[in-house]
C-alpha cells in the first residue's frame, strides 16, 4: 500500500499547490509540506535557487572537524559478504554505505548556512543535507534524471583521465545509467540518454573531488502533476544508492549493512505548481544521541579493490566549505 505522504502529494499536485516533500530510503516515512508548514516546522531548504531563508553574513572562520570511520576488518567483513552475492549472481552492483563518527563545534544549522551545495536542507536537531546529486526534475512535462556514479580526489594528477579510463568506474556507470533508464520506463515514455560521463567538481574542506555523471530523459503524460507521488514512489529509491537488480541488491543492503539508513540516501525536493526538483541525499550528517555521524558510501562491484573503496566512503565524508 502506498504510504499517506505520496498520496499527499497527488492530491497537492493535482491542485497545483507547492510543497516540499523529504522521503526516507526505505518509503516508510514520506514528508511533505506547503512552503507555509515548513516554516512552522522551522524546516530550511535551498534547491539551487529556490530558498526560505535569507543567508546570513558568514564570514571565514578556523573549525576543527575529525573523522573516525568505522574499522579496515568490519569494512572488508561487509564488502566480502557483499562481493559473495555477486559471485553467486544475486547483483552485480551494490551501493555500501557506512557511519563514520566526527567531531566538530559546529552546529548543524551552522554546517547548513556555511555549505555550498545543489540541494540543502536542514531538519532541526535531526539531521542536515548538502548534497551535490540531481535525483529527477520535471519540466514541461520533460522529466530528466542525472544518476551520479564514480568520485576521484581532484589533486591525483590526471584525475580525469584516470576516473573516465577506469573500467570498474565505466563499468559501473552503464550498470547504474541502464537502471535508471529502466526506472524512467516505468513513468515515462520515449525515455533516452542525453549525455553519458560528464565530470563535474566538487570542493570540499579536505580536498576536491571529481564526480561522473549522465543525463537521461522521458516524456510524461499530461496529467503527471496529480500523479507526483506515484511517480517518485515508483522510482524509488534512487537506483544510484542502491543498485542492480535493484529490488535483491536493496535485499543484501539490509543484510550487510550494520544501521538504519533513515533518510540517508532518499531523496528531498519541490514542486512550485509547475516544475519540480529534486535531490539524492548523499552528503549527510545526522545528530544522535552518541554524537554527530556523518553516513556515506561507493559503489562495489566484481571489479572493486576494497582498499579503494574503504578510501572512497572516507573521502565523502567532508563538508562543503574551507
Amino acid at each position: 500500500m502506498i504510504p499517506a505522504g505520496f498520496k499527499r502529494m497527488n492530491e497537492l499536485g493535482s491542485r497545483l499547490e507547492p510543497f516540499l516533500f523529504v522521503i526516507d530510503f526505505d518509503l516508510l516515512k514520506p514528508l511533505v509540506y506547503t512552503p507555509e508548514e515548513a516554516l512552522e516546522a522551522g524546516i530550511l531548504y535551498q534547491i539551487h535557487d529556490r530558498r526560505n531563508f535569507n543567508p546570513p553574513a558568514t564570514d571565514a572562520f578556523r573549525f576543527s572537524f575529525s573523522r573516525t570511520p568505522i574499522s579496515m576488518d568490519d569494512y572488508l567483513e561487509s564488502f566480502e559478504r557483499i562481493m559473495a552475492h555477486i559471485k553467486a549472481g544475486n547483483s552485480y552492483l551494490v551501493n555500501l554505505t557506512c557511519q563514520t563518527k566526527i567531531e566538530t563545534e559546529l552546529s548543524l544549522p551552522e554546517i547548513f548556512f556555511r555549505s555550498y551545495a545543489r540541494y540543502k536542507l536542514l531538519m532541526p536537531n535531526a539531521f542536515v543535507v548538502f548534497s551535490p546529486e540531481i535525483f529527477i526534475r520535471i519540466n514541461e512535462g520533460v522529466i530528466s534524471s542525472y544518476p551520479m556514479k564514480g568520485t576521484i580526489d581532484a589533486s591525483i594528477p590526471n584525475a580525469e583521465s584516470i576516473l573516465l579510463n577506469n573500467p570498474k568506474e565505466l563499468a559501473e556507470h552503464y550498470t547504474i545509467v541502464d537502471l535508471i533508464r529502466n526506472d524512467l520506463n516505468l513513468v515515462a515514455k520515449e525515455v533516452c540518454v542525453e549525455k553519458f560521463r560528464y565530470i563535474e567538481e566538487i570542493s570540499t574542506n579536505f580536498t576536491k573531488l571529481l564526480q561522473a555523471s549522465s543525463m537521461i530523459t522521458g516524456t510524461l503524460p499530461p496529467d503527471y502533476s496529480s500523479h507526483i507521488g506515484d511517480i517518485l514512489f515508483r522510482m524509488l529509491p534512487a537506483g544510484s544508492v542502491t543498485g542492480a537488480p535493484k529490488n535483491r541488491t536493496i535485499e543484501i543492503i539490509r543484510e550487510v549493512e550494520n544501521y538504519n539508513r533513515g533518510y540517508y540516501s532518499g531523496i528531498m525536493g519541490y514542486f512550485d505548481g509547475s516544475t519540480l526538483d529534486s535531490g539524492v541525499m548523499i552528503r549527510f550528517i545526522e545528530e544522535t544521541p552518541e554524537g554527530k555521524v556523518f553516513k556515506s558510501g561507493g559503489g562495489i562491484t566484481s571489479q572493486s579493490n576494497p582498499d579503494e573503496e574503504y578510501r572512497e566512503m572516507i573521502d565523502k565524508v567532508y563538508v562543503p566549505f574551507t
